[in-house]
């Protein structure tokens, strides 16, 4: 199934926590011309809807609430900053900003970062899933290890014939390698090929 492109905004849903009322305004109308609706929102607020992106000025870091901050980690942040010292960022970094927009705002950006930081969680996302399939596959090569010893003494074969017969046999099987590996430890055998 494909994924709604991150170049169209309209539907999407936007908590925004800005103190100056010009830069409010500037976003409210961008996002009103983008399809973006968006949600005036103050940190100490509870939030009752999953926000597809958050708008976080700088004014309102740190973040005190531990709920709050894990929260906007579960959407792509774009943080509004004022002032560049090393501490204001710092703070910003906390919030693992998929983009930024420089105070004050102008119109002109805003659907750049928009774009970027759904992008940039996206594909985030899709990393994350990749590492947890990966390491579970990392943590299985030790039955694969086992699998294959077992049939090479039992078979009398070399590694590499092995492998290659409990690769067949999964195939065969449509079970992946990992899935036999773990039914051969189990069962001390090969199963028999079907064809």
């Amino acid at each position: 199934m494909s994924r709604p492109s991150s170049f169209s905004l309209r539907g999407r849903k936007a908590i925004v926590a800005i103190k100056d009322e010009r830069d409010a305004t500037i976003v409210r109308r961008q996002f009103e011309r983008l399809g973006v609706d968006s949600i005036a929102w103050e940190p100490t607020e509870a939030i009752d809807f999953a926000p597809d992106l958050a708008l976080i000025d700088d004014e309102f870091l740190p973040l005190t609430q531990p709920a709050r901050r894990a929260f906007l980690g579960r959407c792509p942040v774009i943080a509004l900053l004022g002032t560049e010292t090393p501490s204001r960022l710092k703070l910003v970094f906390e919030l693992d900003p998929a983009s930024f927009l420089v105070k004050p705002l102008r119109s002109a950006g805003i659907y750049a970062a928009l774009v970027m930081a759904i992008e940039r969680s996206e594909r985030t996302n899709e990393l994350k899933q990749q590492v947890v399939k990966l390491e579970l596959r990392l943590r299985s090569r030790r039955v694969v290890l086992a699998a294959v010893l077992q049939v090479m003494h039992s078979h009398a074969l070399a590694e590499p014939a092995a492998f290659a017969l409990i690769r067949k046999a999964a195939m065969e099987q449509r079970k992946t390698i990992e899935e036999l590996s773990a039914e051969i430890t189990a069962k001390g055998m090969l199963p028999r090929a079907t064809g």
